[in-house]
């Protein structure tokens, strides 16, 4: 997308969303227009210091204000006022590590739904074993779903893995076994409206198969992939700490773990959440990037590019 002069358009970036904004949503713009992004923030411009360019938004939504109040409350929220930006092609995108639903919900009433889509996703991109991205959806948009949700969240998912240059992606639903037995009621009668539909996918599909590279998509609801999700960032974190206590314990180890300094800083590369940025929001008519709320510098840098990665690859489809 660009401007009616020829250039790019700016990714708008809520700089009062997350647990500690606006100082760390400041710190990683700057990191990300240094690379090369196109940033403008928006947000309280009497609040923000930054020599970035800032669109003003003087009401903000909390953390854990109620969604739908909260984004019917005020149109000069920076979320509503950074999604509007995209909606009347001001902006490429909208990042923010704010109040999930309320991003949801303004996003749904701002920039309009997709065809058939009622409730939209968000897929977060998983590392697997052959070096290949997953992408699972939903991490957190919508915990009470039905089967044709989750039909309509395998189309999406498939749609984005093919901007990701997957050219036949394999979709897999989440349950506790490969066998047609498995899952329940509800997994059951979504594998008979894929069949219905014609999506191609490849059944019930365990957690440790995919990201074994069983499948290219995982589908899920939003309570089990989000659970799903901080359960893999905290066994992370904690191998990673248990690793350094007994690196610690033995000096030969200390020496192996030098040796083995770069290849240590590319695989967490590859499993931190800071380098993930955060999830893509599918189904909605724009680009939007639900971030971490515990963000800091680096993932809000990384959601950032992330934004910028999805509207190159949705420009190139």
């Amino acid at each position: 997308m660009r401007t009616p002069s020829g250039g790019p358009l700016p990714i708008a970036v809520d700089a009062m969303g997350g647990d500690d904004a606006p100082d760390v949503v400041i710190d990683g713009a700057e990191a990300a227009a240094a690379d090369g992004a196109l940033v403008r923030l928006v947000g309280p411009t009497k609040q923000l210091r930054t020599h970035l360019p800032v669109l003003d938004a003087p009401d903000q939504i909390g953390m854990d204000e109620a969604a739908v109040g909260a984004v019917r409350r005020s149109p000069d929220t920076s979320i509503r006022r950074g999604l509007l930006e995209v909606a009347e092609g001001r902006a490429s995108a909208f990042v923010s590590c704010g109040n999930t639903g309320a991003i949801v919900v303004a996003a749904m009433l701002d920039l309009g739904l997709q065809q058939e889509v009622r409730r939209p996703p968000i897929a977060t991109l998983l590392p697997r074993a052959d070096g290949l991205p997953l992408v699972l959806l939903d991490t957190g948009a919508h915990v009470d779903v039905r089967a044709s949700h989750l039909a309509v969240f395998a189309r999406l998912g498939a749609q984005y893995a093919r901007t990701l240059g997957v050219r036949h992606p394999r979709v897999g639903l989440l349950a506790n076994g490969a066998e047609a037995t498995k899952g329940n009621a509800q997994l059951r009668e979504t594998v008979e409206l894929l069949d219905t539909q014609g999506i191609p996918h490849v059944g019930f599909v365990e957690p440790h198969a995919a990201l074994e590279g069983r499948c290219d998509v995982l589908v899920t609801d939003g309570f089990v992939g989000n659970v799903l999700l901080k359960a893999g960032e905290g066994t992370v974190q904690l191998l990673g700490r248990l690793l350094r206590h007994e690196i610690r314990r033995d000096p030969i180890a200390r020496i192996g773990a030098f040796l083995l300094k770069a290849a240590a800083r590319r695989l967490r590369r590859q499993v931190d959440w800071e380098a993930q940025g955060g999830g893509v929001l599918l189904g909605c008519r724009g680009t939007v990037v639900v971030g971490h709320g515990r963000a800091n510098p680096e993932s809000v840098r990384q959601a950032i590019h992330l934004a910028r990665r999805t509207v190159d690859g949705r420009r190139g489809t």
